[in-house]
């Protein structure tokens, strides 16, 4: 019997799936094209730090955009948009802080915080972008 592996121990470990780091890559890259396209900016992609991890940080107007990507292969489960949990806001906005501290240049600049939501399961995928979505 083949040995499996585990994104991390304990209760609740879920296989590890190479297919499923592949598939956020490309959503993120549809969710990064998607957003260019609209007139936003890219600062930065896969921001991570202690505190979390930030999937785009890009600048819209006079504003720096922190982006959650989320896609779905399955509709049963809700869309991408309702999977972001107020745990996983939290920890996207402790990482925003930690980007602001580290890159004290876009300190005074308004930000938001963003999600786009990636149908996986229409062909070709269902994009939607939600601004502002959480404070």
């Amino acid at each position: 019997m083949p040995t499996r592996k585990y994104q991390k121990s304990g209760f609740g470990a879920k296989p590890f799936r190479p297919d499923t780091l592949q598939t956020g890559a490309d959503a993120e890259g549809l969710a990064c094209t998607y957003l260019v396209g609209r007139g936003l900016q890219v600062v930065d992609q896969n921001f991570r730090c202690s505190r979390g991890e930030i999937d785009l940080i890009m600048k819209h107007n006079r504003a720096l955009v922190f982006v959650e990507v989320r896609a779905r292969s399955n509709p049963r489960y809700g869309d991408g948009a309702e999977s972001v949990s107020r745990s996983k806001q939290e920890k996207i906005q402790m990482a925003a802080a930690t980007y602001l501290q580290r890159n004290p240049r876009y300190a005074d600049m308004p930000c938001r915080f963003d999600v786009v939501s990636i149908a996986l399961q229409d062909q070709p995928p269902t994009v939607e972008w939600i601004p502002d979505a959480f404070a």
